[in-house]
């Protein structure tokens, strides 16, 4: 019986290229399934022998804990560097779409409380 060791939903292609590379480096067959039309399905790797599957998932910890010290350590340098994401820096990138956003949210408060202001 096949094992989904990944779902896909919001993955980074590079985080999949990874474990894809891992699990190959570590010969545990598996294959993948691609994404529906309409968003149902995400996709994922399966693995394919159920006997991998313990190991798999040994693999798949170990490499997370390292994926995620790498990237604190990499957000860690990108404030050092104070090129790091922030909500000043996008509302400077990105003026109309986050006056536009601005705008649809108290639209949508209005509309929410117009029945509970009026009396």
């Amino acid at each position: 019986m096949t094992t989904l060791l990944l779902n896909l939903r919001r993955v980074p292609d590079d985080e999949a290229d990874e474990v894809r590379a891992l699990l190959e480096r570590h010969d545990i067959p598996f294959y993948e399934t691609t994404p529906s039309l309409w968003g149902v399905s995400a996709g994922g790797i399966w693995l394919t022998r159920p006997e991998d599957r313990q190991r798999a998932r040994a693999l798949m910890a170990e490499y997370q804990q390292e994926r995620g010290q790498r990237q604190r350590a990499a957000y860690e340098e990108a404030r050092r560097l104070g090129t790091a994401p922030t909500l000043w820096r996008r509302l400077r990138e990105q003026p109309v779409q986050s006056l536009a956003m601005l705008l649809a949210v108290i639209a949508l408060l209005l509309i929410t409380l117009l029945p509970f202001l009026t009396l």
